[in-house]
């Protein structure tokens, strides 16, 4: 409530009994305008704020949607309580008016802005009873609450293609691994070992096969790193033969799987009831990320040794 503008008596306490106007303001300025809901990819209406009401940060009822409702649609705190007003919660029920409770839904959380770290807990509730569970932090974008298998492989893909582009110590692997060979026939038994080896250990630690002690991520994101810096240095002291190479990739290959986990972990709450289908999907999209660098990479590195530097020295 540090945002908005409450009537106030005495040294700065919340007027409870003059509030609910201003309430409702703040509900819909911060939260009706922010929260965008689709059913079916079309746009619901605004909803309509059935109640905003002033809670202590001591309530607790928010952990069940059954005490939250009541705790919103209880009596309102007494009107004599000495509450400044910058230091209470604001609770608002809002209802969108829906065609069918079986119908798909998604929704857009704009609220990244009103702080400086928004963090989200969501809670969708199915007519069958099953509860889907989010947590994120700032503007993941269109959540689908249930989402169909298509909607998950497709967000899947667009992940996993961009983990690639985006991550500086894969993309430096794959250089060290081209530089040698430059050549599509030699790569190709390097490049499946990698897919291969990642897509194992990717899956068994989506499926909780792996360790999950604390020690495990810094230990992987290391051996990512001396993995960049062996295959530089193999590459320069000349040790590249093909089979060779994706003995070692595929080594190297096993602990990259673990590190897309890890990048992984935190949107495979958008699978919904897909998790295998998203993995595989993840997995799509780490691949033509790499065939989209590897097209750019062979062609720049054929002109590099060319035209630019020696081959010992490059």
């Amino acid at each position: 409530m540090i945002e908005a503008d409450f009537p106030k008596r005495g040294p700065g306490y919340l007027d409870v009994s003059r509030a609910d106007e201003a309430l409702r303001n703040a509900a819909k300025l911060y939260l009706v305008d922010n929260i965008a809901v689709t059913e079916n990819g079309a746009p619901l209406p605004a909803p309509s704020i059935v109640r905003a009401r002033v809670s202590l940060p001591s309530d607790r009822s928010f952990t069940s949607y059954e005490e939250a409702r009541a705790h919103v649609e209880g009596p309102r705190l007494a009107d004599d309580l000495e509450l400044y007003w910058n230091q209470q919660l604001l609770d608002v029920l809002l209802e969108y008016p829906i065609r069918s409770n079986r119908a798909e839904f998604a929704i857009d959380l704009r609220v990244d802005r009103l702080g400086q770290n928004v963090s989200t807990a969501l809670r969708f509730l199915l007519p069958t009873g099953a509860i889907r569970a989010f947590e994120f932090h700032g503007n993941p974008g269109l959540v689908r609450l249930d989402p169909r298998w298509h909607h998950a492989a497709l967000r899947f893909v667009e992940s996993g293609f961009w983990h690639i582009l985006e991550g500086t110590d894969h993309l430096l692997f794959l250089l060290c691994l081209v530089i040698p060979f430059r050549r599509i026939r030699a790569l190709i038994p390097i490049i499946t070992a990698f897919t291969v080896a990642h897509s194992i250990t990717l899956i068994a630690s989506a499926y909780d096969l792996g360790p999950d002690a604390l020690w495990f991520p810094p230990l992987i994101e290391t051996l990512i790193a001396m993995s960049i810096v062996y295959m530089a240095l193999e590459n320069i002291v000349g040790g590249t033969s093909v089979q060779r190479r994706w003995l070692i990739t595929f080594a190297f290959g096993l602990v990259h799987g673990f590190g897309f986990s890890f990048a992984l972990r935190q949107t495979l709450q958008f699978a919904g009831s897909h998790l295998l289908t998203s993995l595989l999907s993840f997995n799509v999209g780490v691949e033509l990320g790499q065939i989209l660098v590897l097209a750019l990479l062979i062609p720049l590195l054929h002109l590099l040794f060319r035209f630019v530097v020696a081959e010992r020295m490059g």
